[in-house]
Parts: structure tokens; sequence; C-alpha cells
């Protein structure tokens, strides 16, 4: 299977996230070490630096990682925004916007700071408010061979109707993706002869 075409810049609402094997885009407590070791193609952060003009994230993220300097590893500068309840108590930064509004107003808040780029949400819950609302464009998963167990979904909507997608790029759109994965050893484990 290969990569879909690269990314671009065309004012789309964007969810993307790294994802485990098993559907987590965090560990249970926002820990973000699982992703250690994992490879992308080369170029693939910077092709996502260059085409996001602004990002909106959830309050629980943010209160994890408060720091707007370290998204793609840095390579990337705009404006943030955190949709949260309580704005009055978060912790403030340099070009981060603590909105306290609907999602469909933070979405249009975003789009017209994003000047024509796209709009990456960063939120799970954030993401499923949008998908319900059809306003996410697209979902664009890098898939990480790492089984997590625990830890925050990318969906999670216990009870709720299934939401059917269609895969982008050249084939059938309703086709399953096929993965193979084997479990990887780890250098303190060997197999003996005995």
């Amino acid at each position: 299977m290969s990569d879909p075409e690269p990314q671009t810049a065309g004012g789309k609402v964007l969810w993307h996230f790294t994802m485990s094997l098993d559907g987590f885009v965090a560990g249970p407590h926002h820990e973000m070490d699982w992703m250690t070791g994992t490879s992308f193609r080369p170029g693939l952060v910077q092709e996502y630096a260059e085409t996001t003009g602004a990002v909106l994230g959830g309050r629980d993220g943010w209160d994890a990682f408060p720091d707007p300097g370290t998204i793609y590893g840095g390579n990337w500068h705009g404006p943030l925004f955190v949709l949260t309840h309580h704005p009055e108590d978060a912790t403030p930064a340099e070009g981060v916007t603590f909105l306290n509004c609907d999602p469909a107003e933070a979405v249009r808040i975003g789009l017209a700071a994003a000047g024509g780029k796209n709009l990456e949400v960063f939120s799970p819950t954030i993401g499923r408010q949008l998908l319900e609302l059809g306003l996410i464009d697209e979902i664009d998963l890098h898939i990480a061979p790492v089984l997590l167990g625990a830890g925050i979904r990318l969906y999670d909507n216990p009870g709720g109707a299934p939401v059917r997608l269609h895969r982008v790029g050249g084939g059938d759109p309703g086709s399953a993706v096929n993965v193979r994965y084997r479990p990887a050893k780890m250098p303190s484990e060997s197999v003996s002869g005995s």
C-alpha cells in the first residue's frame, strides 16, 4: 500500500493524527512517547508544516502539552486555537487563542486565520463533534506499528451509528486498507536454541 498523494493546502478542515494500530492517538494521560521509533516517509512533517495555516485543539491536549512551539517538531508556526469551556483558567502562551464557542464557530474562526491553508484539528472530541456536524473535509491518519491497549481513542462514540468513509486517492473508495505486521523482537529478547 502506498501513501496517498501529498497533502495540499486547500483550505480544508483536516482531522489529523498519528494513531496506534488499535485506534489510540495518545496514551491514557495524553502520553506521546509511544511514537518514539516510528518512522515516516521523508519530508512528511515538512509537508504538513507547510500546508497548515492554523490548528484547533482541545483543552485536555493543551493542558498536557502547553507549548505551541512543539507542533511538527517546531517546524510549524501560526495561530493555535484551543476550544474550552473555561478559558479563564487556561495556561496562556503567545500565539494561542482560547475560544469558548460552539465547534462550528471555532472552525469559522480557524479557517479565517488559516488564510487559505488547512485548519488542522488535533482533538478527538472536537473532531468527532465536527464530523457529526459535517465540517470535516478529510481524516488524515498515519498508523504507527504499535498496540497501546489503552489511551485516548481517535473516535469514541459508544452507541452511535457507524460513520462510513471514502478512501482518498485512486481505486475503490469503499475498499478496505490492508496492513500486515509482525511483532517486533525487543533487543533484550532472544530465542534460545536449547
